[in-house]
């Protein structure tokens, strides 16, 4: 069953027809736009915004002069959830005002597929309501879906608001590409090494693409779902030694679009 926050799980049922629902909204609707940066990308994702991913990990980022996309559930700041704490208020606010983009997930992290148009529109509402009383007046311009699952109605909602939706399906962007369901890799130990982070690099040198990572907390034990310091500052390095650019996904988005995003 799939792990959701605070212990809960999805029963198999609901979990079997989200896995169909993101199927087809992989292959059908969103908005395909032909993505064409100057020259290669690469954007560092956290989700949920771990108290590790805000101090550790964006103290790594400006090290290396890079910007990073932190997916919030506002809800779900400042509590402690099986994995990791959760940053608080003021540490989420020091992180915008650090020149990270505050990017939205759902309110209370709830799995896409099992809310309708309507339910999913009054998450965003919340959500965007909680993260405006941490950063009066943000606006967030980019989402990413709970545990990587989609819907076409999500997507369909999701144009109203956001310029991109990010979900966990690996790869590059560049080319005819899914706005709505932007590929990312994942940032974790389980998945990544820097042979491998130096390799992605690479691909997106040859093929001027732009490269998301995807991860959560950031510490010397990390979750099945986070990685070491030491790997994040492979993988900054990696950029580094390329001249990548390491920006965040909205402008990510800005650069990689050949008219306005």
């Amino acid at each position: 069953m799939l792990e959701l926050h605070q212990g809960a799980v999805l029963p198999p049922t609901a979990r079997r027809l989200g896995r169909l629902s993101h199927r087809l909204a992989r292959h059908v609707g969103g908005r395909r736009a032909r993505l064409a940066p100057a020259g290669a990308l690469v954007s560092l994702t956290f989700d949920d915004a771990p108290d590790s991913a805000c101090t550790v990990g964006a103290d790594l980022l400006a090290r290396y002069g890079a910007t990073g996309t932190y997916y919030v559930s506002s809800a779900l700041i400042g509590t402690r959830t099986r994995h990791w704490r959760l940053a608080d208020a003021d540490r989420i606010a020091a992180v915008h005002r650090a020149g990270h983009e505050i990017g939205c997930h759902t309110h209370t992290h709830a799995y896409v597929p099992s809310l309708g148009a309507g339910g999913l529109r009054e998450e965003i509402r919340r959500n965007r309501a909680g993260l405006r009383e941490i950063v009066p007046g943000w606006e967030p311009t980019s989402f990413a879906y709970p545990y990587g699952f989609a819907s076409l109605t999500a997507k369909r909602v999701l144009r109203e608001g956001f310029g991109s939706a990010r979900g966990i399906g690996t790869g590059l962007n560049v080319g005819l590409a899914d706005r709505d369901l932007l590929r990312a890799n994942p940032l974790t130990e389980a998945d990544l090494d820097a042979g491998r982070a130096v390799a992605l690099m690479d691909e997106a040198v040859a093929r001027g693409g732009w490269l998301i990572f995807y991860g959560h907390d950031v510490t010397d034990r990390p979750s099945p779902y986070g990685c070491t310091p030491a790997l994040l500052e492979a993988v900054l390095r990696a950029a580094a030694d390329r001249a990548i650019p390491c920006v965040s996904v909205a402008e990510g988005l800005r650069r990689a679009m050949p008219g306005p995003a």
